[in-house]
This record gives structure tokens, sequence and C-alpha cells, in this order.
């Protein structure tokens, strides 16, 4: 899958990181390589509607875009399904 095959061109915006870390509320500073280890994970389901890629893991959305490999932002799922 051409996400996981570039998995270590993904990045953030500083806006990013701050957003994302907001909304998770987590407390590292490495906020991709968490989320690039979120996304690796066997349980994550990655679809691509767009330009951007969706990863739903645990109980969290990730956003992705698909040209750039920039995380626009990651929130807790509301309805888990």
């Amino acid at each position: 899958m051409e996400l996981l095959d570039n998995l270590d061109k993904i990045h953030t915006t500083k806006m990013g990181v701050d957003r994302i870390k907001k909304n998770l509320k987590l407390d590292t500073e490495d906020v991709v390589n968490y989320l690039v280890n979120k996304i690796k994970s066997s349980n994550a389901v990655i679809e691509r509607t767009g330009k951007n890629w969706y990863i739903k893991v645990d109980d969290i959305i990730i956003t992705v875009n698909a040209y750039s490999y920039t995380i626009i932002t990651a929130h807790k799922r509301k309805n888990i399904d």
C-alpha cells in the first residue's frame, strides 16, 4: 500500500504537533513517531478518500495528505464502530 511504503516521508508542522497533542492529550514530543507506529499497527484500517488518507486505529482517526505525507490532524473517534 502506498502510504505504508512511504512512512519515512510522514511529517507534520509545528501547528500540527500542537493540535495533535491537544486533541489526543499526548505527553510526547515525538508526535510523528507516535502516529507512524499507530499507522503501522496490525489493527489500523487505512483508506484513501480524495486527497487524504484516513487511518482508523484504536480510538483515533489520523488524517494524512496523500501527496505531501503531511499529518493534518489526529483526533479521538466519537463513535467507535
